[in-house]
């Protein structure tokens, strides 16, 4: 009968189902979101509410974002310099390295004793990240909190945003480590603003919140450590990860590295077109297929712009707020495309 013979019918979704385990094993907390964004880098064209339905039916539902801990608080009082609230939550920004923010964590781990005791200890985490794309650039762990921890990181993610080309921002709250001279010094020292979230205003930090919210639920909660170096190591392994692989689907379904390189490949390319722009051996069919180019990328924008640079309206010699332009119109509006077109 009909009905027999589909229980011996093998699933059209093998290879999907397949696929979908595959990712699972790399990234166990990826939620189907995510694994959707996975599915469509590797050229799969899938609905998420099949992805969905698959996940549930193999048993792949996340289980490890279910429990909240205690905050750790490194306010001490006004101790030192509290700068003003630059930031004020915009927290988004299409230049790489221009705002950075920092915070401090603990997490515990347990040894035991010469007594055969179990004893619990703390671990503080100093991460900086981008705000541009959520990268964790420079980061210090110790076992307690300490100004040396604090000022080696930040010397880390100094000389790595050396390369912006506009007069950077760090963001942090009103921890004693930030309002220390010597912390304040050196950042006035490179030409580098401070700003400070409001006293009890933990939204004003919201974006490296999320970090810490990401690594406690995926590596920490449910799980206990026995030695500092796990503690460490794990941690260690979990930043790379984060920033090389974990995808977002705010970065096009990419990881904040892969994020940066297609970045500079689109800044690359913009460079690129102002150079064209201002070519002055630039033929007319030259012009057309300029045109021609960025028409069929749907660039209606652009071609707008093309025309109205050419007329003088736009002062040709502020080539950086054109590039800065042009950049941020390809990537809002075709980003996805200009991931395989450009690169």
């Amino acid at each position: 009968m009909y009905w027999q013979k589909r229980f011996d019918r093998e699933s059209p979704d093998k290879i999907l189902e397949e696929t979908i385990l595959t990712i699972r094993e790399n990234n166990k907390d990826y939620g189907y979101r995510r694994v959707v964004g996975e599915l469509h880098n590797k050229g799969y064209t899938v609905n998420k509410k099949k992805v969905q339905r698959i996940m549930q039916k193999l048993g792949l539902q996340v289980t490890s974002f279910t429990r909240k801990s205690r905050k750790y608080s490194s306010y001490k009082g006004k101790v030192g310099t509290v700068a003003p609230n630059r930031i004020r939550r915009r927290f988004n920004t299409h230049i790489p390295h221009q705002k950075i923010t920092t915070d401090t964590t603990e997490l515990k781990y347990y040894e035991v004793d010469t007594k055969g005791r179990m004893t619990m200890h703390k671990l503080y985490l100093d991460p900086f990240m981008d705000m541009c794309n959520g990268e964790i650039l420079s980061f210090g762990i110790d076992k307690h909190p300490s100004a040396k921890n604090v000022m080696n990181a930040l010397e880390q993610a100094i000389e790595i945003t050396s390369d912006c080309p506009y007069r950077r921002t760090f963001h942090s709250d009103q921890g004693w480590a930030y309002q220390m001279s010597a912390y304040t010094h050196r950042l006035k020292q490179e030409r580098i603003f401070q700003s400070m979230s409001r006293k009890g205003k933990c939204l004003d930090n919201a974006v490296m919140e999320n970090f810490f919210g990401l690594l406690k639920q995926e590596i920490y909660y449910g799980v206990i450590y026995y030695s500092y170096e796990e503690l460490k190591s794990e941690i260690e392994r979990y930043i790379k990860y984060y920033n090389e692989q974990r995808i977002k689907e705010k970065l096009g379904w990419m990881s904040p590295v892969q994020y940066r390189l297609n970045l500079l490949v689109v800044i690359k390319n913009s460079v690129a077109v102002i150079k064209l722009l201002r070519s002055k051996s630039l033929t007319f069919g030259g012009h057309l297929n300029f045109l021609f180019f960025f028409l069929h990328l749907n660039m209606i924008y652009i071609v707008i712009f093309y025309f109205i640079y050419n007329i003088g309206v736009v002062h040709r010699t502020n080539d950086d707020v054109i590039i800065l332009f042009l950049y941020i119109l390809i990537r809002n509006k075709f980003q996805q495309y200009l991931k395989t077109i450009l690169i």
